[in-house]
């Protein structure tokens, strides 16, 4: 009896919730993948147009002597993109925490040494999130009609809150980065897409509510 009561014990107080958050994490991936679905593109010739192009940011490097490779593929397709003319300027958006660690200034640089001009492209340092950075494409800038450049496991879930806010969104993948040197990123993205769902949520019931909410910050890179 004791033996089926410390069994019952177990499950109530540690497999089910498991059990549950399993649920929650696989149910919350599925619901943004799907609804993204045929709206992600790889290739910059199969997109369609739109005015804005919306690039999320993140570090410049991993280590002090080591580049980082998303930073360096999502700005080189931001650039292709520009040139092809399926967008007319670039919203830069990333976090700014001083004058050492700043994410839109390392983003402009890098696209002048692509031969981008700064005509074509405007900054927001308030992206310290990805929801952040696609609220604020409306609500600070007006930006409807945009196209979301990010990695390739990181656009569904900008182009999900997108989706939520009213934006008229497509997104490009960036190229890949090798899954050895991304698998941290990636892994933690099955969480925070849990948190895109809550958030979007949140925001909806806020709107309802109340006055128009403002997202709270914090230092997400990715």
């Amino acid at each position: 009896m004791a033996r089926k009561r410390k069994l019952s014990i177990f499950f109530w107080i540690i497999k089910l919730p498991l059990l549950l958050l399993v649920v929650l994490v696989l149910g919350c991936n599925l619901w943004i993948t799907v609804s993204t679905q045929g709206r992600i593109f790889d290739s910059v010739d199969a997109i369609q147009s739109r005015p804005i192009g919306l690039v999320l940011g993140t570090s410049k490097k991993v280590a002090p002597n080591t580049p980082n490779q998303h930073f360096v593929n999502r700005v080189t397709a931001a650039a292709k993109l520009l040139e092809s003319g399926k967008v007319d300027h670039l919203l830069l958006s990333g976090y700014r925490d001083s004058q050492y660690y700043d994410e839109t200034r390392d983003m402009a640089a890098k696209l002048k040494e692509l031969g981008v001009p700064e005509s074509k492209y405007s900054t927001d340092n308030e992206g310290s999130r990805t929801i952040n950075s696609v609220s604020r494409a409306a609500s600070e800038f007006g930006y409807k009609d945009i196209i979301i450049i990010s990695d390739d496991f990181h656009v569904a879930r900008a182009l999900f809150i997108a989706d939520r806010l009213g934006l008229n969104a497509l997104a490009l993948r960036s190229k890949s980065v090798d899954f050895d040197d991304s698998k941290r990123v990636r892994i933690r993205e099955y969480f925070a897409r849990v948190k895109a769902v809550m958030d979007v949520f949140r925001l909806s019931l806020e709107k309802k509510d109340g006055p128009k909410p403002r997202v709270a910050k914090s230092a997400e890179s990715e």
